[in-house]
């Protein structure tokens, strides 16, 4: 394998998933091809994101991870949006492991994003009040403590 191509993901509506992934992470719009259904293709940050609607019901843990170097404004929207997940790894702000964060959120159609950073110790307090570490949760032994996002 060379790079991974791309995602794709289930609307219940196209625009506002679309709308969703070009405001909190910057996708841009790419030429589609017709599959004979709504489809719309998004680049960034080197891969793509194809979003179809389609009917289906998203899987309530698979998800998918994007990689951001500034977490806050992306935190500070989607809690404007009430986009946060709390159900599928029991918070949406998580430290991991070596100073990692991931922020899990729900896209229009319920798919499950995990937001990753660097810089946990970073954040600003108010991000921090709502920050749940890992280690906290569940034991980690020194294998675990060694585990890092692709960062």
């Amino acid at each position: 394998m060379t790079a991974l191509n791309h995602v794709s993901v289930c609307a219940h509506d196209l625009e506002a998933s679309v709308r969703f992934y070009e405001e909190l992470f910057g996708f841009e719009r790419l030429p589609t091809p017709n599959f004979g259904f709504p489809v719309q293709w998004l680049g960034g940050g080197g891969t793509q994101l194809h979003v179809f609607e389609r009917p289906e019901a998203a899987p309530t843990y698979h998800h998918f991870g994007l990689t951001v170097d500034d977490p806050e404004p992306i935190y500070a929207r989607a809690k404007e949006l009430g986009c946060f997940d709390d159900r599928a790894f029991a918070n949406h702000l998580v430290e991991l492991p070596g100073d990692q964060v991931q922020i899990y959120l729900r896209d229009p159609a319920g798919n499950l994003v995990e937001v990753d950073a660097a810089g946990a110790s970073r954040l600003p307090e108010w991000m921090r009040a709502e920050l749940v570490a890992l280690a906290d949760q569940e034991p980690q032994d020194e294998e675990n403590l060694r585990a890092r996002l692709a960062l």
